[in-house]
């Protein structure tokens, strides 16, 4: 009887492992070090990806060619000249919504700061007021189109956060939005409760802590039991003005007590000591930190909270950008996502990676890393993501060019440069 795998791909000139060792996260000078294999001469690599959609092997052609030479293969990619690296993972997003804000993007370059749109009632009141109003399928539609654009970009695990409701039943509904994207499409995502995403009209801060902790988290829970979702994270927007740090401790408790990882936004516009208290907390991640303090740093190190950098926002912002080689030199481990939002519309994980380059001064290693193994790690998922690894999932992006740093160097390039995107031993994408 043959024996049949999924994938074989064969011929790379150049495979980026990312790890070798089953590292869960890299941080310091291992960030700027990724396990990488050559060809030799005219002896490529392989990588073959088992029927259950895992990596069963990496090697050289020769030997792959030896050991599977009576193997069936449902498909067979010749990737000769071509490079290989993990499925991008995107570690923070928020991209169920409808009801763009493009209008908002006129006044931030005519010099409106962030708060001044939210106070102006734009920001995201004006999100919330088009979200609630939209049906699932309504919901659902622009979302299933923006995954699809992150697949294109090469982003096989996203993380998506919930927090355009700021009541029980539209938090819930996006959710199941959310949900029903797991179901129906090939991309893996990391569900985010956000309820504390903003103060909704008409309530205090106080009130709207109290509403998520005592109304939204136990409506959640229960369906949540009942397998109706599936929430992996807990998150809060700790910021002047919108939620202070008591109030955040408070929320990310309750969601702890209901058994989700912490994963917050922290020292954005203000200092607020966000870094201090996710690591107190021992939280998973805290995203933004374009304040962090000297503190907050060594506290995120000694914790092992990883810090999910988002070089778009500043960007768009104007913000000052967080300082990520203070941050990489103390052994703070960095992970990257888009904040792919209405306020920073972006859906490529590559344009982020040449972000975080020219603007944080991360090295090309230093983004493939916070893009691959510790965005994973961020979602508690590198154990099964974030490497090419044996036994890990079958995640990978194929680059039509020499070397792979053609993924970063080309600005706002993907489109030329990606081949093909894997998602667990299936091709989901072929460059037309």
């Amino acid at each position: 009887m043959t024996d049949s795998k999924k994938l074989l791909i064969e011929h790379f000139k150049q495979a980026v492992l990312v790890c070798r060792n089953g590292e869960k996260v890299l941080k310091g000078d291992d960030m700027k070090n990724v396990a990488l294999m050559e060809e030799d001469g005219d002896n490529g690599i392989s990588i073959v990806i088992d029927s259950n959609g895992l990596i069963e092997a990496v090697d050289y052609d020769a030997k792959i060619q030896e050991k599977y030479n009576n193997t069936k293969f449902d498909n067979k990619i010749n990737a000769k000249g071509k490079c290989v690296v993990p499925g991008l993972i995107d570690g923070h997003t928020h991209p169920v919504w409808v009801g763009d804000r493009v209008h908002e993007f006129a006044m931030k370059l005519a010099g409106a700061t962030y708060m001044d749109v939210h106070k102006a009632g734009g920001g995201i009141n004006f999100t919330v007021e088009h979200t609630r109003s939209a049906s699932e399928d309504e919901l659902f539609l622009p979302f299933k189109e923006r995954l699809e654009r992150m697949l294109h970009c090469g982003t096989t695990l996203v993380e998506c956060k919930s927090g355009y409701g700021l009541n029980v039943s539209t938090e819930i509904k996006m959710l199941k939005v959310i949900e029903r994207a797991k179901r129906e499409l090939p991309i893996d995502i990391s569900s985010t409760f956000c309820g504390a995403h903003a103060v909704p009209k008409g309530k205090t801060a106080e009130e709207a802590t109290e509403d998520v902790i005592s109304v939204q988290l136990p409506q959640i829970v229960e369906l949540m039991k009942n397998g109706e979702l599936q929430v992996d994270n807990i998150d809060v927007f700790c910021e002047k003005g919108v939620f202070n740090t008591e109030q955040t401790k408070k929320i990310l408790n309750a969601g702890v007590e209901a058994g989700l990882a912490i994963n917050f936004h922290g020292d954005e516009l203000h200092p607020t000591k966000s870094a201090e208290l996710g690591a107190e907390l021992n939280a998973a991640a805290i995203s933004h930190l374009e304040e962090i303090s000297d503190d907050g740093i060594v506290a995120m190190a000694s914790s092992g909270t990883i810090a999910v950098l988002l070089p778009t926002t500043a960007y768009i912002l104007r913000l000052k950008h967080p300082p990520a080689r203070k941050m990489i030199e103390s052994g703070v481990a960095i992970a990257l996502g888009t904040d792919f939002n209405p306020n920073a519309f972006c859906l490529s994980m590559p344009l982020t990676m040449h972000l975080a380059c020219v603007n944080l001064h991360m090295s090309m290693n230093e983004s493939l890393v916070a893009a691959t193994i510790n965005a994973a790690a961020s979602l508690n998922k590198s154990d099964t993501h974030g490497s090419l690894e044996v036994g890990k999932v079958g995640d990978l992006v194929i680059i039509d060019a020499p070397k792979w740093e053609h993924l970063v160097y080309q600005l706002a390039g993907h489109g030329h440069v990606i081949k093909h995107v894997v998602k667990k031993g299936n091709i989901v994408y072929t460059k037309p």
